[in-house]
């Protein structure tokens, strides 16, 4: 007879494989990709929505291209060049922060001036490295997948809302 824990132990396991597949997905980098080009596009939506160009229709194209997302409407790109360009400027922000940590980390004794002796992990020089490998650089790759869920979610129901 199963118990409980025989079954939990399958779902468990899809569960970390699913964590551990994340950061190498194309739905993972699609959404990197939103988040970096967002900003910038937003930004130049704005003279093109005042000189009456299809603003809205390249904010709903990238929308589309890169998060599959349809976005009914007929409004203008204007108001929500304007208004998410706030949040776009910070999604960027941290999606180029975060994801750079990462390699940032794992080749951590490339950096120039990097005494292990006062670093994090420290004081050997293989304390230190693993600290930042592990926690700095897989910590950060496994991380940034999941919170650039948040942010796409987050920078959609503006869209929605601001261009449907």
């Amino acid at each position: 007879m199963a118990t409980a824990s025989d079954r939990t132990a399958p779902a468990a396991a899809l569960r970390i494989r699913r964590v551990l597949r994340e950061p190498f997905t194309a739905a993972t980098w699609r959404r990197v990709a939103y988040a970096v080009l967002a900003f910038p596009v937003g930004v130049l939506c704005v003279p093109l929505a005042l000189i009456g160009g299809p603003a809205g229709r390249v904010q709903r194209g990238l929308a589309r291209r890169l998060l599959g997302a349809e976005l009914p409407g007929s409004r203008r790109g204007l108001v929500h060049a304007l208004l998410a360009t706030p949040v776009n400027l910070v999604v960027m922000a941290v999606t180029l922060y975060g994801w750079s940590i990462v390699p940032m980390n794992l080749g951590w004794p490339l950096r120039a001036g990097s005494d292990y002796s006062d670093a994090w992990g420290g004081p050997t020089f293989a304390g230190a490295y693993a600290f930042h490998a592990f926690f700095g650089g897989v910590g950060f790759l496994l991380l940034m997948p999941w919170l650039g869920r948040a942010m796409a979610a987050l920078q959609m129901r503006i869209a929605r809302h601001l261009l449907s």
